[in-house]
């Protein structure tokens, strides 16, 4: 399940590329469409800036913009930067692996099928993009 955190992440980043031929969007004008709390939204956002997915610009006229195109933007990106692994088991996760305590990997059919989930949400969520989701 996604948490919040991320869900409020797709909304800023659906409206921002919805509004990407204005310019830079105030904070408040996404956390008020949306319905995000202010303080959420803001932590969002710099977490999204840090990775280079957006950018901001202080002053009038100021606001966030997307730093790199929307089209470029993965799905999957976004979902590890916040809510961390994709795989519901840290022994299949290729980015976050842990194995797992008394656990062998090569016969148990927990993995290998956790391995079949990570797999099928991975085929779709590296292919699609804000863009799609806009």
């Amino acid at each position: 399940m996604l948490s919040k955190k991320t869900q409020y992440a797709f909304k800023a980043l659906m409206y921002l590329a919805q509004q990407k031929e204005e310019g830079p969007v105030l904070i408040a004008e996404i956390s008020k469409k949306k319905k995000i709390p202010l303080k959420f939204l803001e932590n969002i956002l710099l977490e999204l800036k840090k990775a280079g997915i957006l950018d901001s610009k202080k002053g009038k006229g100021g606001g966030y913009f997307f730093a790199k195109d929307p089209a470029k933007v993965y799905l999957a990106e976004v979902l590890r930067l916040i809510d961390g692994p994709i795989a519901l088991l840290p022994c299949v996760s290729l980015h976050f692996y842990e194995k797992c305590k008394n656990c062998d990997e090569k016969h148990c059919g927990l993995n290998r099928v956790m391995c079949e989930v990570r797999d099928a949400n991975l085929a779709i969520l590296e292919k699609k993009t804000v863009e799609d989701i806009r």
